[in-house]
């Protein structure tokens, strides 16, 4: 039976993360981000990464806070822009940063498709928009199709709510969000949570992802953030 690392810190998750590597973060804006992961990569000194989360960044913590240090050079999302998101935007106007926009299903799909082993897959989202540029188009049953590849991650950090000691976790509400096939997407998948309990504990039922797809956990201290509004 797969049983994930148990690690001290949020230093320790992260240790080993090298430059250049893609990243896969959970959140929907504040919901999931896995904060004490990002604050603790930010320390590490990673730089060079490529980013995969749904926005990129919300005013100047979690993820918005990784940008500012500096350490990424691009951002694959589906929702880039809004009225928090200051740092990037500020980034990606200096020529800073780069960033690719990939509909928010096709995010979710992707991700999946580098889980469960599928090449590539046909997706009608798109088709006629510039998003389309530079990609197979092909005519299926009289509709239009774009080809999409996986999207896949050399790390994911996620945030959950509970998991065992062997690595199964259970997320809360609207906070599991990207969290389930970002850890199916990525090498090696980092997990905070709230609470670490005994194997037999969590109901199987709940079990959201199954611990063959969980390689470290730190349990961490319950955090809330807000963001003031834009400037």
């Amino acid at each position: 039976m797969s049983r994930a690392e148990i690690v001290e810190s949020a230093d320790a998750a992260v240790a080993g993360i090298e430059d250049g590597a893609t990243v896969l973060v959970g959140g929907f804006g504040l919901a999931g981000m896995p904060f004490d992961l990002i604050d603790a990569l930010i320390r590490q000194g990673a730089k060079d990464l490529t980013i995969v989360s749904n926005n990129a960044g919300n005013g100047e913590v979690g993820l918005a806070a990784l940008l500012a240090a500096g350490r990424v050079r691009k951002v694959l999302c589906s929702f880039p822009r809004q009225a928090d998101s200051w740092v990037f935007d500020g980034l990606y106007r200096e020529g800073k940063i780069e960033l690719e926009v990939v509909p928010q299903g096709n995010l979710a799909e992707r991700m999946r498709a580098a889980g469960a082993g599928i090449g590539a897959f046909y997706c009608p989202t798109a088709v006629g928009t510039p998003l389309a540029e530079g990609k197979e188009e092909r005519e299926i049953d009289g509709r239009k199709y774009l080809l999409e590849y996986p999207i896949k991650g050399d790390y994911a950090l996620i945030g959950a709510h509970v998991a065992d000691a062997l690595g199964n976790l259970v997320y809360r509400k609207t906070a599991r969000n990207f969290g389930p096939v970002m850890a199916t997407a990525a090498t090696t998948t980092i997990v905070q949570v709230g609470e670490v309990v005994e194997p037999g504990t969590l109901d199987p039922e709940a079990v959201v992802t199954p611990s063959i797809y969980v390689d470290r956990i730190v349990q961490v201290a319950a955090r809330h953030y807000t963001v003031q509004g834009a400037r």
